[in-house]
């Protein structure tokens, strides 16, 4: 098990002055303005593995989701290191008002589900790397539904935009946001600061897939390695064995809501 300490009160100041800002557009920069002293000051947050993260060209986040505030936390994380992250997020929310604007200014990119248009946020996500950004991924595209928290089999929408950009996927990982606010929860738990760890790897080793066929095999395959990626810097954070397997939720039948950010 690594010992992930929560940053010092100094850290957290220095980042506050010193953390990007270009890049945000207003909106997203003022929400993020909003939320970073709760992440940073309201949470003994702590994190590791920012130097994986490339400091300019485009790239993928494959992150693990346990909570609806890991984009929260993975937004102060990025931006300490110099990036401006973009999300995938579900098309409904562009028809708030509010929600529309921090998301329509801050480059994000809408998932329309079952639609005529299910095919934009693969061909944006993949124009958005080109640009030269960082596409943020929950590749599970729900919260996780292994009964212990682990990550779940993942969609292999990021595994199929890798292989297409062959743009770096750096695996990420989230513990502890689950306390600060539980799945399927609107109510923060504020009465107490909660340990959150976020820590980023290596790259992931694709070149088995990158260059030849892109077909479902290939697309899973690429897929599992992200996942499996993901799930060892989780198993370092918790200090615990994760399953030989990861909970597939089709295999499983489980039928649950997708609250927020599909990711493939």
């Amino acid at each position: 098990m690594t010992a992930d300490r929560p940053l010092t009160v100094w850290q957290k100041l220095v980042l506050t002055f010193s953390r990007r800002w270009r890049g945000s557009g207003f909106w997203y920069g003022l929400a993020i303005a909003m939320i970073w002293p709760f992440a940073l000051f309201g949470t003994r947050i702590g994190w590791r593995g920012g130097e994986h993260l490339p400091r300019t060209g485009g790239a993928l986040l494959a992150i693990n989701h346990v909570s609806f505030s890991d984009p929260i936390f993975n937004v102060a994380f990025t931006i300490s290191h110099g990036r401006m992250p973009r999300f995938l997020a579900k098309s409904e929310l562009w028809d708030v008002p509010v929600v529309r604007s921090v998301l329509g200014q801050g480059g994000h990119i809408p998932v329309y589900r079952a639609s005529a248009r299910a095919g934009d946020a693969y061909r944006d996500a993949i124009a958005a790397i080109k640009r030269g950004e960082i596409v943020a991924f929950y590749p599970e595209a729900t919260y996780t539904a292994d009964p212990d928290g682990w990550p779940m089999k993942g969609k292999n929408g990021i595994g199929r935009i890798a292989l297409v950009t062959g743009a770096p996927v750096i695996p990420v990982a989230n513990w502890g946001t689950q306390d600060v606010l539980p799945p399927g929860t609107a109510r923060p738990r504020l009465l107490s600061r909660r340990k959150v760890t976020v820590v980023a790897g290596p790259p992931v080793d694709l070149s088995a897939w990158l260059g030849g066929p892109r077909t479902r095999t290939a697309l899973d395959g690429a897929t599992a390695a992200i996942m499996a990626d993901v799930t060892r810097l989780v198993a370092e954070i918790r200090g615990e064995t994760p399953p030989a397997m990861p909970f597939d939720p089709a295999a499983a039948g489980t039928n649950r809501i997708e609250q927020e950010r599909p990711a493939s």
